[in-house]
């Protein structure tokens, strides 16, 4: 079994990639395989944490710090494993697939993060206005805060789906051994069973919903659900209002 799972897929071929293809995929898988879609599941099923009291207490940080963690560190680790590879020697680059779906999960992460510079102000309760009115694009749900939900959402969604298949060719194109493509089944099982199970559970709740609570009167309440399988929560309260008194 040891010897199965150190030995490449191909055993006709060698496993010998050098310094910078190796250092570049460990970046690589350790950005887009690990924590980019942690960080995607956390921010789709916690935004109302376990035994948080919602909706009497509102607005819970943890999925957006974590979140915010694990894509800039996504991020951050994807700029430095391009450098690693844009400065290898020519002969180990080889063109084909694995590169076009990289440089597409490049220009999707840089989509995210302009996004996320112009996606307005926030308003609520939690962070009103300079007037100490709520007005806010998120908390209005304005035309800027509605284009960012919807690209922001399908442009992550695709980059999660592309890095799965960047990191298989890439995977496939350094000969990799068996124990790593064994360790990300194992890995993407897990996260694909959780988010099978948490949604089923409906723990998908819309964004609005979970920071400023189930009052109809709000702007964003008034709004469908953005996103696939995003839901509100069936337990209305109509006696809680928008700071969950």
């Amino acid at each position: 079994m040891l010897s199965w799972l150190l030995a490449p897929m191909d055993v006709a071929s060698a496993h010998d990639v050098g310094w910078h293809l190796s250092w570049h995929a460990r970046i690589m898988v350790l950005a887009w395989g690990v924590l980019a879609p942690l960080g995607v599941l956390i921010a789709r099923f916690f935004k109302i944490m376990p035994g948080q009291d919602w909706p009497r207490r509102l607005d819970h940080n943890f999925w957006w710090n974590t979140h915010r963690f694990c894509q800039y560190s996504a991020c951050v680790l994807m700029v430095i494993g391009a450098v690693i590879i844009w400065n290898a020697p020519a002969l180990t680059i080889k063109p084909g697939p694995h590169a076009y779906f990289g440089w597409t999960i490049l220009s999707l992460a840089v989509v995210q993060i302009c996004g996320g510079i112009l996606r307005g102000t926030k308003g609520g309760p939690t962070a009103p206005a300079p007037d100490g009115t709520l007005r806010g694009d998120h908390f209005d749900m304005t035309p800027r805060r509605l284009a960012f939900e919807y690209v922001h959402k399908v442009a992550g969604y695709l980059a999660l789906a592309v890095s799965v298949v960047a990191i298989l060719t890439g995977l496939w194109q350094a000969n990799a051994p068996n124990w790593m493509w064994l360790s990300l089944l194992i890995w993407w099982s897990g996260l694909t069973v959780s988010g099978v199970f948490m949604q089923t559970r409906g723990m998908a709740v819309d964004t609005y919903q979970a920071i400023w609570g189930p009052d109809p009167a709000l702007p964003g309440n008034q709004r469908k659900p953005i996103g696939i399988g995003v839901s509100r929560r069936a337990d209305m309260v109509s006696d809680v209002g928008p700071d969950g008194s």
